[in-house]
């Protein structure tokens, strides 16, 4: 299969290491990647802020740049899902209904396409999952407590064969941490008391390392962490995927 690694803004700019590490861990697996050089914003950021007329232009940047390819792999959440369900607003040609179909945040593809849960990868550390609201609600990831759906989580598939790591229980697994894009600028002060909910409960739970699959949630609660010094470090779960002792 040929592959694209779309890498997003913030990886891109602020967290390199998960760009590379996705890279690292895709080819290990036996994928053949390619990273497209002319790739730009998916044009999320526009669309969260209702500006979704003015995003045009990104979306079919992004669709010229990926449409040769048998898939599109990134790791995160919240730009796959904005890939799949918001390019609506393009004209539905075949190229773009191709993108949208073939689009995939990195641990779905890697349990459903590739059909792998083991990596192979060896992290001895209690861990805390979060589990961002774009890809358990939008994408599908894992099964939410508000339904009666029976119990799966993609994610937890694959740490749960990472060699000596130890997920954590949390009281309260698939809350929002407040980030929601441009609400944590708009809405500070409740996406702040959000954020520092969630952290408590991973701090409550033992937890040494937080992980999940979208960065940008990941980031919020790093800033948090980081301004009030507690001891928690932060990871994207590709990191830790990539890990061998």
């Amino acid at each position: 299969m040929k592959v694209g690694l779309f890498i997003p803004c913030y990886i891109n700019q602020l967290y390199p290491q998960v760009g590379i590490a996705t890279l690292e861990l895709l080819e290990k697996l036996g994928v053949t990647v390619y990273y497209p050089q002319g790739q730009t914003c998916c044009g999320q950021p526009l669309g969260n802020s209702g500006y979704e007329e003015d995003s045009k232009g990104a979306c079919q940047v992004f669709v010229e740049n990926f449409k040769e390819y048998d898939y599109i792999v990134g790791p995160s959440g919240s730009c796959i899902y904005h890939v799949k369900h918001h390019f609506d607003i393009l004209e539905q040609t075949p190229d773009v209904i191709k993108v949208r179909n073939n689009a995939y945040e990195m641990c779905e593809f890697i349990v459903k396409v590739l059909g792998i849960t083991d990596v192979g990868a060896s992290f001895p550390h209690k861990v805390g999952l979060h589990k961002s609201c774009h890809g358990l609600r939008g994408l599908k990831l894992g099964s939410c407590s508000e339904r009666m759906d029976p119990y799966y989580s993609t994610e937890e598939e694959l740490l749960n064969q990472v060699k000596g790591l130890e997920l954590m229980p949390l009281t309260r697994k698939d809350e929002c941490c407040g980030f929601g894009g441009t609400f944590s600028v708009f809405e500070e002060a409740i996406s702040v008391k959000m954020g520092k909910d969630r952290i408590h409960d991973h701090l409550d739970s033992g937890v040494e390392v937080i992980t999940g699959a979208d960065h940008s949630c990941l980031m919020h609660m790093e800033g948090l962490i980081n301004r009030n010094k507690q001891p928690l470090k932060v990871m994207h779960i590709a990191e830790i995927l990539n890990t061998s002792m």
